[in-house]
């Protein structure tokens, strides 16, 4: 990367310090969006180029996007072009539907997602499996979704056990699994690269 992009992670609740540390290993500039004003001041410097949804729990990252004024601000910018990359809870966040919960929280892909898709007994696994344009890479799942559907422009981009675990729809890329949480920095650089 020769010039450093600057990334928000929303940091409402979830995984958002381990994305941070990679995504800050690799060069990029990164902060932390906890209010609307972090959001706000951000873009008046014109220091955001893409948005970070961490892993966690959707139903509630879903309630704090609307309590704390931002859900407006991410989900403009998303269908205004601006890269963003949801992992887990993010994906969830992202899914134009949720095919086993009324919830409906950014809908700007058009995935349909199943939340904790893998039950209590594969609540939380690793593999390693193919991403298209990167090779095999590791995958952590925690309680983990995956898509059920994919439909219009959506290139799907891995698979586990004949279940869609990574997508891309144009600015957007969502993972079922969690790849800050392993070494491989892969996954975050195809996201830097978008």
């Amino acid at each position: 990367m020769s010039e450093k992009v600057s990334i928000g992670i929303l940091a409402v609740q979830g995984a958002f310090a381990e994305h941070r540390a990679m995504l800050d290993g690799l060069g990029a500039d990164t902060f932390l969006i906890r209010q609307k004003k972090d959001l706000e001041e951000s873009v008046q410097n014109g220091g955001l180029q893409g948005i970070v949804l961490p892993g966690g729990e959707s139903t509630v990252q879903g309630k704090l996007l609307r309590e704390l004024d931002l859900f407006d601000g991410i989900k403009s910018r998303i269908e205004d072009g601006m890269p963003v990359y949801g992992t887990c809870a993010g994906l969830i966040l992202l899914a134009k539907s949720i095919s086993n919960d009324s919830a409906q929280h950014l809908q700007t892909m058009s995935i349909v997602a199943n939340r904790n898709a893998y039950g209590r007994q594969l609540g939380s696994f690793h593999t390693e499996a193919q991403f298209e344009g990167i090779g095999e890479i590791p995958m952590t799942f925690i309680r983990a979704p995956y898509i059920d559907k994919a439909y219009d422009d959506v290139q799907v981009l891995s698979e586990v056990d004949g279940k869609i675990v990574a997508a891309r729809q144009k600015n957007q890329l969502v993972t079922a699994f969690h790849p800050e949480l392993d070494g491989d920095t892969r996954v975050h650089e195809y996201f830097l690269n978008m």
